[in-house]
């Protein structure tokens, strides 16, 4: 009796220890849902001041570039970078180099940091789509399948945030001179509703979402394939540790900043010109104080395309280029590191390619 009291001990003590170990063994592979709300948290966070740091950094030169854009061609202020900023600085002071920062950063940092987010979480699902295909069990994310992913985010961010990115344009172009001011981004979208309709806080959506694609697409696609690339090949000991420094990732964000603006950059030529139209009380950059009306009515994106260049020349889809690269490729380079840089602060795993 004593002897099967002690194997019943010893099965009893064995299947307590067995549930212990698979309830370890649970709880690592379950994470709770508040670890994931945390952890989407953190990653919206990082996505947000990435997007803030970025474009504050830039702020002079985006403006200056949205000027260039939609300034009335027969009475031009501005002919160029250098030439701008200091006419800029000379009329509206400091000052007139951030006008419209504060609405710009309003949109972008919920912009970013959706874009971001959006970003993971569709290379997620595309590459576990891509992987149910037979043979492509351990396939890794390509610069296809990041190009994929990349205007997805751009899609869905654009689109949620592209009213703010509407006022925001005209909030950008109106100077001392203008006829009318906006007294803020709440008192512009207001105002727009109430004289022009809701439809008007989406005007220019079509070529924004178009461009955005390869925009947005381009600059995950050429920043993560980029790093890829150095990180396997470890060209001029720019790796170590199969680690990047931070100056050879603001390098990479250039890079793919450099090719996105550079395709897309037409499109949001148009986008800008087709969110002045409807403007009664239009900035005077626009109407060029009376002079010389320039035609500012638009039936679409062609229409919008058609009369610029008939007008104005090939050359005027590139208005603003040369600040506009300027701005982009630190702009670019500073979000992707402020954003992986924050990630490690908060402990959050930023890979997605396995």
């Amino acid at each position: 009796m004593a002897s099967e009291d002690v194997k019943t001990t010893e099965s009893a003590v064995t299947t307590i220890v067995n549930l212990a170990e698979e309830a370890k063994l649970a709880r690592g592979g379950v994470k709770a849902p508040s670890y994931a709300v945390l952890s989407i948290c953190k990653s919206l966070v990082a996505g947000g001041v990435a997007g803030g740091v970025s474009r504050t950094a830039v702020a002079p030169l985006e403006r200056l570039k949205i000027l260039l854009q939609v300034q009335n061609p027969h009475n031009i202020k501005y002919n160029g970078t250098i030439q701008g900023l200091k006419y800029i600085w000379r009329t509206e002071g400091f000052r007139g180099l951030f006008k419209g920062n504060g609405t710009n950063c309003a949109r972008i940092v919920p912009n970013s940091a959706v874009k971001f987010f959006s970003y993971e979480e569709a290379s997620k699902g595309i590459l576990w789509l891509y992987r149910q295909q037979p043979g492509n069990e351990d396939a890794r994310l390509t610069p296809l399948l990041r190009l994929g992913a990349g205007a997805c985010a751009g899609i869905i961010a654009m689109s949620a945030t592209y009213p703010m990115d509407m006022v925001r344009g005209r909030l950008t172009v109106q100077t001392e001179k203008s006829p009318y001011q906006y007294r803020g981004m709440f008192h512009a979208l207001s105002t727009v509703l109430r004289e022009e309709g809701p439809r008007a806080l989406y005007k220019g959506w079509l070529p924004s979402v178009i461009g955005v694609i390869p925009y947005v697409g381009l600059n995950f696609a050429v920043y993560e394939s980029l790093k890829d690339w150095l990180i396997k090949a470890k060209p001029f000991g720019l790796v170590q540790d199969s680690d990047l420094s931070v100056t050879t990732r603001l390098a990479c964000g250039a890079a793919a900043g450099t090719v996105g603006q550079t395709v897309a950059y037409p499109l949001d030529v148009i986008r800008r010109r087709m969110q002045m139209v409807g403007w009664k009380d239009a900035a005077s950059i626009v109407t060029g104080d009376g002079r010389s009306k320039a035609s500012l009515e638009y039936n679409g994106m062609v229409d919008a395309f058609r009369k610029t260049v008939r007008y104005e020349g090939f050359g005027a889809l590139y208005k603003g280029l040369v600040p506009n690269s300027v701005k982009v490729v630190p702009s670019i380079a500073i979000a992707f590191v402020t954003y992986e840089v924050v990630k490690d602060i908060l402990g959050v795993e930023i890979r997605i390619s396995d």
